[in-house]
């Protein structure tokens, strides 16, 4: 019987650990997001990229689902690392970075997550409602990896060149 009880106590160790790591805070509310942004722009821009700003909070369930569900699919995974330099961008009570939102039109007012895309000099090029991506209590792996694809720079040139910019 007491080895029993042990043996609960350890798995019930084990289990709060793993939990732990699951839950890990994705979005930070210290981040200088400024300087992040900044950051990202400039290596965006040496790198032929675009930046992706996820904003959201670590109290969103749907941030956390899209997080983990490009966390663990390996084919968006590197569709995004290939095309996008990341930064998640803090709202909650404890940040909500109105400051830098208001530079961005206000992307709260789609809900959280909400998307927003910037070109290599840091300039707005498209803010995307995540509603639009959800599936069932997901999001959707094809609709996703269109909105990646459509605004990535490749394919924003082949639009340029095809539409006479």
């Amino acid at each position: 019987m007491k080895q029993l009880f042990i043996l609960t106590l350890i798995f019930g160790f084990l289990s709060l650990g793993l939990s732990a790591q699951q839950t890990a805070p994705i979005y930070n509310p210290d981040a200088n997001v400024k300087a992040d942004v900044a950051a990202a722009i400039a290596k965006a821009s040496a790198e032929g990229k675009h930046v992706f700003l996820q904003i959201g909070g670590n109290w969103c369930p749907w941030c956390l689902r899209f997080h983990k569900m490009i966390d663990e699919d390996k084919k968006l995974d590197s569709l995004v690392h290939a095309n996008y330099e990341v930064v998640k961008v803090n709202y909650s009570k404890e940040n909500y970075n109105k400051e830098f939102l208001l530079t961005l039109g206000y992307p709260q007012r789609f809900g959280f997550p909400v998307f927003v895309i910037l070109d290599e000099n840091g300039k707005v090029l498209h803010t995307q409602d995540s509603g639009y991506l959800e599936l069932g209590k997901g999001y959707d792996p094809e609709k996703v990896e269109r909105m990646f694809i459509n605004w990535s720079v490749v394919t924003m040139k082949d639009a340029a060149v095809k539409y006479g910019k």
